[in-house]
């Protein structure tokens, strides 16, 4: 039932651009380390940069898990899945790149996310994947559920950061310089947001 494509354009690139939620997967190299699977959401945080690239805004939570094992490994997954119309699960396994506010790339590689402030939601950095593997599945068992909005939530709270504030947040968050299993993570203090 699956296909692998050799790129993200037509069917698939609208597909995975119409999907309000996608998944990450990462994990270190330690056979013991812990893997790491999160959600991801806010319309206009997700871009496709070309037929084997894509990328995402990093906003600022309580770890940085992700991060630290790109930093490490490199090794990512990105899953979507249908929840309304023909059952459809896609996976793009790839390397990623965290890319930070003070590289050169930063605002270019956010001038690909017009559809979204990223200002109110503390953005540490843009996740830079490139795909190695593209497949889809059926999907059939995936639920159906509908998309209302996105919350409101995340942007009020970090709205509230200026970068001093927020380096100080992330310093006292126990996972966001050192992941779970002590790797490096976010680079602390965070340099000044040119968003």
């Amino acid at each position: 039932m699956g296909k692998t494509y050799e790129r993200i354009d037509g069917r698939l690139r609208t597909f995975i651009e119409a999907q309000p939620l996608f998944f990450t997967a990462s994990a270190p190299l330690s056979g013991d380390g812990t893997v790491n699977l999160s959600p991801k959401g806010l319309r206009g945080s997700f871009a496709v940069l070309d037929e084997r690239t894509v990328a995402y805004l990093d906003f600022a939570g309580s770890n940085a898990e992700t991060i630290a094992h790109l930093r490490e490994n490199g090794r990512i997954t990105l899953m979507w899945c249908a929840f309304q119309g023909p059952p459809t699960i896609v996976r793009v396994h790839g390397r990623g790149e965290p890319v930070f506010r003070d590289d050169p790339r930063f605002q270019e590689l956010l001038a690909r996310f017009p559809d979204i402030d990223a200002t109110p939601h503390g953005l540490r950095a843009v996740i830079v994947v490139t795909a190695e593997l593209i497949r889809d599945s059926c999907g059939y068992a995936v639920p159906y559920m509908a998309y209302e909005e996105d919350r409101e939530l995340h942007g009020k709270r970090f709205a509230r950061e200026d970068d001093a504030s927020l380096s100080e947040y992330f310093a006292n968050k126990d996972h966001i310089a050192t992941s779970l299993d002590g790797l490096p993570g976010l680079p602390l203090p965070l340099p000044p947001s040119t968003v």
